[in-house]
């Protein structure tokens, strides 16, 4: 399936899923018996490298997400949604989320006026992400924010200013993420 991990090299054909559909090696195109666990890995996975985590930084949100009250795969899906670094991708200040993860680490990005330098950070309804004043990645974060056409409903944009508000929690139909989180619930629960 098409994550978009490669930021605009996926709009294009030299995307590797436009190429080739099927996975690399001799056995490649075989037929893969879907038995109910692979349907629920896959899933896992997915959402693994659409967040850009590590498993067990993927384990520690899960945990935390069936601890807190509420629908435990909504709250692990609004958990990943509220990092730093996928709010500045989907306030357009970055082409990628691998982009948006080393312009946080780097240090480009304030939230609420202090620098934060953690692709991890939780940001909280009402929280302002700024670009850093004389940041030398401005160009960059320009030309990422000409690639954008809108902003989620639960963020606020300011693309000349290079300013973005956190408006509320995002809810799961705001949240546009190709993944099926009760099959990820399901993998975990066992």
């Amino acid at each position: 399936m098409k994550l978009f991990l490669k930021g605009e090299r996926c709009l294009t054909e030299k995307c590797a899923i436009e190429r080739r559909s099927y996975p690399p090696g001799e056995h490649g195109r075989g037929r893969i018996k879907q038995s109910e666990y692979l349907l629920q890995l896959r899933e896992k996975q997915k959402a693994r490298r659409y967040y850009g985590l590590l498993e067990k930084q993927f384990r520690t949100y899960y945990s935390k997400a069936a601890k807190g009250s509420g629908i435990t795969g909504e709250e692990l899906l609004r958990m990943l949604e509220t990092r730093l670094d996928n709010v500045v991708y989907r306030l357009g200040f970055a082409a990628s989320r691998a982009q948006a993860r080393q312009l946080v680490r780097h240090g480009h990005f304030q939230v609420n006026g202090r620098r934060v330098n953690i692709p991890s950070y939780q940001v909280r309804p009402d929280d302002i992400i700024t670009l850093r004043q004389g940041s030398p990645a401005e160009q960059v974060v320009r030309d990422a924010t000409d690639l954008t056409a809108s902003v989620t409903p639960w963020l606020q944009a300011d693309h000349d200013g290079l300013t973005g508000k956190v408006l509320k929690w995002p809810e799961r139909a705001e949240i546009d993420t190709p993944v099926q989180e009760s099959l990820i619930v399901e993998l975990y629960s066992k």
